[in-house]
């Protein structure tokens, strides 16, 4: 029987899966390396090896309704897109309401995780700790979590840029980026047009005399902002959008939603337009670096071909000269050194965890990693639903399949990743988030069925449907039942609009004639297609509830 637990990393996987474990009677401890919680999300002025770092400005990029923990919602006063102080501060609020961080061994590193002699009978873990004064300690526990993150390694392919060691001036990686203030009048190469490469190459061009944006394959970019101002996550992240996703070709979507973004700003226009479909990879959301390429303090260009001196050569043949600075936003990767060899069961470019949880391979089922996912969504909500199926298996409320079952699972997720995803070393795998979301929460015993909340709850019926998916969600039913929930899913627009309450305007009143048209219609819309996507994959609980509303006879 599972009684203690071992959480490596404090950051936002490792506070939820301290609570996840406290929930289900474990005993946790975490031991994490640096000074505070907080994980990716604490600033330092100089970044520290094997450990994540984040700029000065950095803003995230999920709205809070979307990223905060399933019943602890983020204040709401709090803005909607946060600065990364305010996400720490959030982090601190959940760890003091939860009392979690006494659970934590701070300025304490792991140095290597495995497996007791008796593992094929016990399922223990031996951890080897390190610490502030550099002495190491042994401990023995029933389980294992790694919540390390796969933001520490910096993935700097020097030897892909020929000519490198001939540059007059310096370079860096993304990592290594904290503000502008070493650019002022500089000529910058940005390599890379991921989140960070654009936020970097946007900043940058604030002081720079002029910033290029290097790109190999281009990128769809999106805005924050959505239709009347809205956060866009809070607008489409839906599951009435994910039925559509469900039922309409990806081609047919991928054009609409191609459409739409062209309609903002041309992205061949602009010399943005990847190689890639819209929906075969997460996009780039930056507001600013359309402006920015607008009024030409971004230029963007092609993949670089050669370095010489003090001159950059692109595959076009174009050349830019004077060059003081290069930055690389190449992108991170994923280790684990202080895990034994056989855990680390490869599948394509990725870990090959089941359901990117657990190990596949493994005797007993007593080492899980929690937050090594990326999807079109934050990470919270994800790694909080990993981490409370994780503690239910541990506990023994949850069984695993067999290790053959697991490991074809495995299998055929990467096939299905390959076939719908662009993937690749750097980028090893990539989930739809609600899916994923659903997924999970079916493991537990928390997914949310639309038919029995139609026949029992039709008010929260229409929000879970129409409304945004938010971790609240998850709490409705089940193991983990949050008293809270339902009163959080009806307010979660409510707290979204307070921060623009700065100043007392006039609100228009009523709907139009033809706004309620358009809500009839789409009213109609979605009762066809959740008919059919009901009639496609009908959940256990709609049969439950037909048997209890059907006369029984005697």
């Amino acid at each position: 029987m599972v009684r203690t637990v071992a959480v490596i990393g404090a950051g936002p996987s490792g506070l939820t899966s301290i609570k996840s474990c406290l929930d289900e009677g474990l005993e946790p401890t975490c031991f994490e390396s640096s000074d505070d919680i907080g994980g990716l999300w604490k600033f330092k002025e100089v970044s520290e090896p094997n450990r994540a770092s984040i700029y000065r400005s950095l803003t995230i990029n999920i709205s809070k309704e979307m990223m905060c923990f399933s019943d602890f919602p983020i204040p709401a006063d709090y803005p909607n897109y946060m600065h990364h102080s305010r996400i720490l501060q959030y982090f601190r609020l959940y760890a003091e309401h939860f009392k979690l961080l006494q659970h934590i061994h701070f300025q304490t590193s792991v140095r290597s995780v495995r497996q007791r002699p008796d593992f094929s009978h016990s399922g223990q873990w031996e951890v080897v700790t390190e610490n502030r004064e550099g002495q190491e300690e042994r401990h023995m526990f029933d389980s294992v979590i790694v919540c390390s993150g796969h933001y520490s390694y910096p993935h700097l392919p020097l030897k892909d840029f020929s000519g490198i060691e001939s540059f007059e001036g310096k370079y860096f990686h993304s990592w290594d980026y904290k503000g502008p203030e070493n650019l002022h009048g500089k000529r910058v190469v940005v390599i890379g047009i991921g989140n960070s490469g654009g936020d970097i190459a946007v900043e940058s061009s604030r002081v720079a005399e002029q910033v290029y944006l290097s790109t190999r394959r281009g990128a769809w970019v999106i805005r924050v902002l959505s239709d009347n101002g809205l956060p866009v996550d809070m607008k489409y992240n839906t599951r009435f959008v994910h039925i559509l996703f469900q039922l309409l070709p990806v081609n047919w979507l991928s054009w609409f939603g191609e459409k739409k973004l062209n309609a903002m700003y041309d992205h061949t226009m602009y010399a943005l337009k990847p190689k890639h479909r819209l929906f075969s990879t997460i996009p780039v959301i930056n507001d600013e670096l359309p402006n920015k390429i607008l009024t030409g303090g971004v230029m963007v260009k092609p993949n670089v071909q050669q370095i010489r001196g003090s001159s950059v050569v692109f595959e076009d043949g174009s050349v830019v000269d004077k060059v003081d600075v290069i930055v690389f936003a190449t992108g991170y990767n994923y280790d684990f050194p202080f895990l034994p060899p056989n855990v680390m069961h490869k599948s394509g470019h990725r870990l090959g965890l089941y359901k990117h949880v657990f190990p596949p391979t493994l005797e007993h089922p007593t080492m899980a990693v929690v937050g090594f996912i990326h999807a079109l969504g934050a990470i919270m909500p994800q790694a909080e639903m990993q981490s409370r199926w994780v503690t239910r298996v541990f506990k023994g409320h949850k069984k695993l399949p067999s290790n053959q079952a697991m490991l074809k699972a495995v299998e055929c997720d990467t096939k299905d990743m390959d076939k719908n995803y662009i993937v690749s070393k750097l980028v090893p795998l990539q989930v739809d988030f609600v899916s994923y979301m659903d997924d999970i929460a079916g493991e537990v015993g928390v997914r949310p069925s639309l038919a029995w909340l139609f026949f029992t709850d039709y008010p929260l019926f229409k929000r879970v449907l129409w409304g945004p998916v938010t971790a609240y969600q998850y709490r409705i039913t089940g193991p983990g039942k949050w008293s809270g929930a339902r009163r959080a899913i009806f307010t979660q627009f409510e707290r979204m609009f307070q921060p623009f309450k700065t100043r007392q305007v006039e609100e228009k009143q009523g709907c139009s004639v033809a706004g309620r048209l358009l809500k009839l219609s789409l009213t109609a819309m979605v009762g066809g297609a959740a008919a059919y996507y009901f009639h496609l994959q009908p959940p256990s609980s709609f049969t439950y509830l037909l048997s209890k509303l059907t006369p029984q006879r005697a």
